[in-house]
């Protein structure tokens, strides 16, 4: 799968012009997929179509979602762009070391998600990547043009995966995104219920635990433990002892 598996995931992209010169980065350095969500523009309009010039197919077979974690269904590996420093304990990495992750393991599903152009992604989309990565710039003029970001970041992936160095780690069985954030929503559930959140606070501290989390790298039967101790919880807080009188 490799650089042809990786979708380029687009969070509600306002400009047809930035669209098209995305889909003319991704096939000059291999990659096909492109996922709009929510899109705020016509990816078929003329402005997208002349900037594509002989990408148009990635276009037309552009994927188009209501929601970010419908674009990264599937997906095990996920990297988030930010321009903004944040608050919180997960570093912001340089492209040329984090992006080689998504590709490691070439038959795993992977995303890079872009926020829009006017304000990049919000604190909660940012809490679907795993890792996340800025691109360094001068401090004078430090933003960048959507599209410009994009191909930046699809160039460190195709040099990469052409590199005669790499070296495939062993294979492992990534939990998908969707069922670690299935475990997020339960894990946030019994924990309001049992009082250690509070519904005005319960944000931010499920973001401290998502970081905690997405420095493992879950796999699948991890996740699956994970669940079965959370229904275990719910069981026994429903269940009275047997020595609790009636």
């Amino acid at each position: 799968m490799g650089l042809a598996g990786l979708r380029i995931v687009l969070v509600e992209p306002a400009g047809p012009i930035n669209v098209g010169s995305i889909a003319r980065a991704m096939k000059n350095f291999g990659l096909q997929q492109l996922v709009l969500v929510n899109p705020q523009c016509d990816r078929l309009s003329v402005e997208a179509l002349r900037m594509a010039v002989h990408a148009k197919e990635i276009l037309e077979s552009a994927v188009i979602v209501a929601t970010l974690p419908e674009a990264l269904q599937g997906c095990v590996r996920a990297v988030a762009t930010t321009a903004r420093v944040r608050d919180w304990e997960a570093p912001l990495e340089n492209p040329r070391t984090a992006l080689p992750w998504l590709i490691e393991q070439p038959t795993q599903p992977a995303a890079l998600i872009f926020g829009r152009e006017d304000r990049g992604l919000s604190n909660e989309e940012l809490n679907y990547a795993q890792r996340f990565i800025r691109i360094p710039t001068s401090e004078s003029y430090a933003s960048l043009n959507l599209a410009t970001a994009v191909a930046i970041c699809c160039y460190e992936l195709a040099q990469y995966a052409e590199s005669p160095e790499i070296q495939t780690p062993q294979e492992t069985e990534l939990a998908p995104l969707e069922l670690v954030e299935s475990y997020y929503q339960q894990l946030e559930s019994l924990l309001l219920n049992i009082g250690y959140l509070y519904p005005h606070t319960a944000a931010s501290r499920m973001e401290k635990f998502r970081q905690i989390y997405n420095r493992t790298h879950l796999q699948t039967k991890e996740v699956t433990m994970l669940l079965g101790i959370l229904r275990q919880v719910e069981w026994a807080l429903k269940t009275p002892r047997k020595d609790e009188k009636l």
